[in-house]
């Protein structure tokens, strides 16, 4: 979804599913078989300005008549295709009909129907590999011989079947991508959709552009004017509640509403004592520079008793979770005739609850606060449920989303709450609101705030020896976090500078009295999580 030129404005529904509504563009169907991968093929579509969408495999023929289906893609997965349960997705209803690119264990399944021979690799072939041989078709137009493609499955087709046409070779795998003869069935056993896959992009516009006759009108502006059409629709004359919460998502969803219905939108910010140092009055303002109709809601000594002698991480965020509906409840009763609660929600929130097998194993409660709808007898209104993060941030710029909002870090919904370990009190809080500062202000000041993904402080439950002024002191330990990332499910820490992390370290323990020590955090997602609770 990058920017450009305008493009002709389309009609998606928020809420509801592109696919099967005749008045929007064709687009991608991508059928999921659980690969880490599957967003990743989206936001590469995406990248094309050509809207598609990701179901689980076994929605398939939910699909199979659907006119707005431009092409299908058959994403990777863990599975092998021997195995007794293994995603055997029925796509009948495609073959032959439509385009389709089936990737990895996508590949191996349809081979295997074609009656190839798919073994199990002796030595699970993993990383990077070259194509030595390319037959030139359609599908890969523009990529020559020697392109370098990403490799992850551990089965491999060990020859064609005589329903195969072998349209790309590497040195080890000799069926790296084929065609079923007679249809437009493309296959590769490679992961176009990753960076290390240098012309992947281009394989994939081959493929959906090319080869499905997509036209690449998913835009930015069309998107806004589509959506505040379709709002208009939906809404009416109801009136709208939404938390705004000072991120991007929030704020985003707030202007679109806002552009659609004006002052029958009711934005409600709350301070829960857990945000960044002056925050609170900070985001108000640039909120109500925008036009918002907001209201502020200083509740912090409520959190503060909620938290009182909790420890435990899931405890705190349940509690967070707990007070917010409290306050929100309240607050949004103090409206008359409020119908709709607007929420900030992603597509990946919604990809998530109809993952492959159900929702995924809770690592730790969602930051979207659940159970507001049904306490307060509203329908939901997701301006944003159809946009990956960087799709937001596009919209929010052609929002003119202030950019102090727009580039802001993400940022957890419980706050410093979960980058305190142990329990929380006001003079914790203010004590890592300081060190935050200091770190992020600098991150600013070096020019470094936007190579970053996401950073912080955290107060860590220790207290180390030190030594100030001849004085032996014992007090606390902070750790600093940056990571890079594109959408947060995976992320490395950042390779900071050393002299910038000394000026730091020194600024920190010189200016906040109570910490003599600072330690730098170089893990990566996995094994670790970005926030440490």
């Amino acid at each position: 979804m990058r920017s450009v030129p305008r493009a002709k404005a389309t009609f998606s529904p928020p809420g509801h599913s592109i696919l099967g509504c005749s008045t929007l563009p064709r687009s991608i169907l991508i059928l999921d078989h659980g690969s880490q991968y599957t967003q990743l093929i989206a936001r590469r579509v995406r990248e094309l300005n050509v809207y598609c969408e990701i179901h689980p495999f076994s929605k398939a023929q939910q699909f199979a008549q659907d006119p707005d289906i431009a092409g299908v893609i058959l994403s990777g997965s863990p599975s092998s295709v021997h195995e007794p349960n293994a995603p055997d997705t029925d796509i009948n209803g495609f073959l032959g009909r439509l385009p389709i690119l089936a990737v990895c264990y996508g590949a191996q399944l349809l081979a295997k129907r074609a009656g190839a021979p798919v073994e199990r690799s002796k030595v699970r072939e993993y990383g990077r590999a070259h194509l030595s041989t390319i037959v030139q078709n359609e599908l890969f137009d523009g990529i020559e011989a020697g392109s370098q493609v990403w490799m992850s499955h551990g089965d491999t087709i060990t020859a064609p079947s005589e329903a195969m046409e072998v349209i790309a070779s590497t040195p080890e795998v000799a069926v790296a991508a084929y065609k079923l003869i007679g249809t437009p069935t493309y296959a590769v056993q490679f992961h176009p959709e990753v960076y290390h896959s240098t012309d992947g992009l281009q394989l994939l516009h081959n493929f959906v552009i090319g080869i499905c006759g997509c036209e690449g009108d998913w835009t930015p502006h069309g998107f806004v004017e589509s959506t505040v059409a379709s709002l208009q629709r939906q809404l009416g004359e109801d009136q709208v509640v939404l938390a705004l919460s000072g991120g991007v998502d929030s704020s985003v969803a707030a202007l679109l509403l806002d552009r659609a219905i004006g002052d029958r939108l009711h934005c409600i910010f709350v301070d829960n004592g857990l945000l960044r140092k002056d925050e609170y009055a900070r985001v108000l303002e640039s909120y109500r520079h925008l036009g918002l109709n907001i209201t502020g809601v200083d509740a912090r000594n409520e959190f503060y008793a909620a938290l009182k002698g909790l420890e435990e991480p899931e405890a705190k965020r349940k509690a967070i979770g707990r007070t917010f509906i409290e306050v929100f409840d309240r607050e949004a009763h103090r409206i008359k005739d409020v119908k709709w609660l607007g929420q900030g929600t992603i597509y990946p929130d919604v990809i998530e609850s109809v993952s492959v097998n159900g929702p995924s194993v809770t690592i730790k409660s969602h930051h979207n606060v659940g159970g507001l709808p049904e306490r307060m007898n509203l329908k939901v209104v997701e301006p944003l449920r159809l946009l990956f993060k960087d799709e937001v941030r596009r919209v929010g710029r052609e929002l003119n989303l202030d950019p102090n909002i727009l580039g802001r870090h993400p940022f957890p919904g419980p706050g410093l709450a979960i980058r305190i370990l142990g329990e929380i009190t006001p003079e914790k809080v203010a004590l890592l609101q300081e060190v935050d500062h200091i770190f992020i202000q600098g991150l600013r000041d070096e020019g470094l705030y936007d190579q970053v993904w996401q950073a912080g402080a955290i107060l860590l439950p220790v207290r180390s020896v030190g030594v100030m002024g001849d004085e032996r002191t014992y007090e606390n330990a902070v750790a600093l976090r940056a990571v890079s990332s594109t959408d947060g499910m995976t992320a490395d820490w950042c390779h900071l500078p050393y002299e910038f992390l000394a000026r730091i370290s020194n600024s920190i323990i010189n200016r906040v009295r109570g910490v003599n020590r600072v330690v730098y955090d170089i893990s990566s997602k996995p094994p670790a999580t970005i926030e440490w609770e």
